[in-house]
């Protein structure tokens, strides 16, 4: 058997920290994703796709969005099967018996909603399935799958979210824990999980996918689908990542000392394009006319990149001789305005707002002075 395994879809996601329009462009690339994966499904000839949990965000998506992802499946016309994970969790009443009771759920999907097992007879493969029923237990789902008896001669492929015993704990999404023996001790041929959001093998036969579409600032190899071909039971799969996602999430936290870390900070940030998400924390001090530079820096870098999110909240604002002469603040109240602004950049809990009422001041003087 030769299947895709990928997981953690998460189609619905808001992308709240963004803005409206990086939000829109970020939850597409997750449908145009699942699309790229049923194109390659199809050029793989692969028999099956096995999504292992958490195909959506959230239960309450609207009727529009799951027509879509099921729209989006439309061109693999081979077997997909559907897992719960816990952020879509089979509850008496879910997502998927909504988009059961709507009709949209093409007749090539199967929708994993019990646990228990479904056997392939042409394939001479058994899936062992345990989606998730709640959206947190504390008892291990894949239990079962060391009783479950198969025919002779089968493969057993096992399917389940959740986080694997004492790994991936910090930052996991969900408290479901899954033993690391249960290929062996289920006598499993491959085990396909979702929950870490990276691709990650646990051992020879257990592994995670990831999701195959970037979600977060985490360096844990996101934005693959894994290509798994089992030849007989008992033998080792053969598993092959590929790369799949759209954007690549990106964070780049810098301090500034002296202005040429500016031109350093320019020439990082120079390397990002439409392809890219990025996150950029700046820290430091710089002088009224560099802590300028580097808000243009982020501006410039904003409009090149899919999305941004920006924090220059702890750059403290010391403006020089040259910077007081262009404001004319040497002397008389301006000058008095500019020495409290610094002096209130020393209190943690004011520090910010100083350093953007420094900006600030400096962008009205020019103003007033050109007019």
């Amino acid at each position: 058997m030769r299947f895709i395994h990928t997981a953690d879809w998460q189609i619905g996601t808001q992308f709240g920290q963004f803005t409206a329009e990086e939000a829109a462009h970020l939850t597409e690339a997750r449908l145009e994703t699942v699309r790229n994966i049923a194109n390659l499904a199809n050029e793989r000839d692969v028999d099956a796709v096995l999504v292992a949990g958490d195909v959506f965000d959230q239960q309450t998506v609207s009727d529009t969005v799951i027509r879509r992802l099921f729209a989006a499946l439309a061109s693999y016309a081979g077997l997909w099967f559907l897992l719960p994970g816990n952020h879509d969790a089979a509850l008496a009443e879910s997502i998927w018996t909504r988009a059961q009771r709507i009709g949209c759920v093409p007749q090539n999907v199967r929708l994993l909603l019990q646990p228990g097992v479904v056997l392939l007879d042409e394939l001479r493969a058994a899936l062992l399935c345990a989606p998730l029923t709640q959206r947190n237990t504390y008892e291990d789902t894949t239990e079962f799958f060391d009783h479950v008896q198969t025919p002779d001669g089968y493969l057993r492929i096992g399917v389940a979210h959740g986080s694997v015993s004492g790994l991936l704990q910090e930052g996991i999404d969900s408290a479901n824990p899954i033993a690391q023996t249960r290929a062996e001790t289920a006598r499993l041929d491959y085990l396909a999980l979702g929950d870490w959001h990276g691709e990650y093998q646990v051992n020879e036969r257990i592994r995670y996918s990831g999701t195959p579409e970037q979600d977060r600032f985490r360096g844990n190899a996101p934005g693959y689908i894994l290509d798994v071909d089992v030849t007989h039971p008992g033998a080792l799969p053969s598993v092959n990542a590929h790369y799949v996602g759209k954007y690549r999430w990106h964070s780049v936290d810098e301090e500034i000392t002296v202005s040429s870390d500016v031109d350093t900070l320019r020439s990082t940030l120079q390397a990002f394009g439409d392809r890219d998400v990025l996150r950029i924390i700046i820290r430091g001090a710089a002088t009224l006319a560099d802590a300028e530079a580097i808000g243009t820096l982020i501006e410039e870098t904003r409009a090149r990149v899919r999305a941004l999110r920006a924090d220059t909240t702890a750059i403290k604002v010391l403006p020089t001789e040259d910077d007081l002469a262009a404001l004319g603040a040497r002397s008389g109240y301006l000058a008095n305005v500019v020495k409290r602004l610094r002096d209130l950049q020393d209190d943690d809990s004011q520090a910010a707002a100083a350093s953007e009422a420094l900006l600030l001041l400096a962008q009205l003087q020019r103003e007033t002075g050109q007019a």
